[in-house]
């Protein structure tokens, strides 16, 4: 677990530094970093649809699990549940919910669910790699500096939710490396980059879209592959 603890306080520190950064600019330089931080988010999010779609066995599997993640999200409520969570925190720091609600949300999209936030933990439980993680760490610790001097100290909550995520997966990483296919990886990916697409998108103000609402999809692709390796088991499909 020492890279997911050193990952978790890259983002705390990151996060740290950035809010302190924020203090010291006029509102002209935050709004420029808030359009920067939006565009990166876009780009980041075309790069994995395009690069997951390339490797993708499954073309349309990225559209079930988008629908079928938004309707589960829709009906738990998971965005009206964060938003008020994250209001409650903002008013504790005299922040603006909806903005902290935005850098937060796309932030445990960056974090959590790229490849290296992914493989990194499976690594460190069953060969004591942490190349993974330490590398991730570094990605995250400038990427919450980044976030955080848009949207305030609050993007170190992020931390815990990627504390939780990546010791989930380093405590089933016998389970679960198995299972962490490249063809897998590829359609996480592509679900992936449509969060953070957009959550880019919701940060320009182009389409406000309920990204944890949508937040169930990444999880479609796991069942999915879990589905027809068991139909495969069962001898009725070769």
């Amino acid at each position: 677990m020492i890279g997911t603890i050193a990952n978790t306080i890259a983002i705390i520190v990151g996060s740290t530094v950035g809010s302190i950064v924020k203090r010291g600019l006029g509102e002209r330089y935050q709004e420029v970093l808030f359009a920067a931080m939006g565009l990166a988010a876009v780009g980041i999010g075309i790069n994995a649809v395009v690069t997951g779609m390339a490797d993708s066995i499954y073309p349309v599997l990225f559209i079930a699990s988008l629908a079928i993640g938004g309707v589960i999200g829709t009906g738990l409520d998971l965005a009206g549940r964060f938003d008020r969570f994250v209001s409650k925190r903002a008013k504790q720091e005299a922040g603006d919910p909806a903005g902290l609600a935005q850098g937060l949300s796309t932030a445990i999209m960056l974090f959590c669910f790229g490849a290296l936030s992914i493989l990194g933990p499976v690594n460190s439980a069953l060969y004591g790699d942490e190349t993974y993680l330490f590398t991730n760490a570094m990605l995250d610790l400038v990427t919450s500096m980044v976030l955080a001097s848009s949207f305030g100290i609050g993007i170190a909550l992020a931390a815990a939710v990627l504390f939780c995520w990546q010791g989930a997966i380093y405590l089933l990483a016998n389970q679960l490396a198995p299972l962490l296919t490249a063809d897998l990886m590829a359609e996480i990916t592509i679900v992936g980059g449509f969060l953070v697409l957009a959550s880019g998108l919701g940060i320009l103000k182009v389409k406000e879209i309920p990204v944890m609402n949508l937040l169930p999809a990444i999880f479609v692709p796991p069942v999915w592959f879990g589905i027809v390796s068991l139909i495969m088991n069962v001898g009725l499909i070769g």
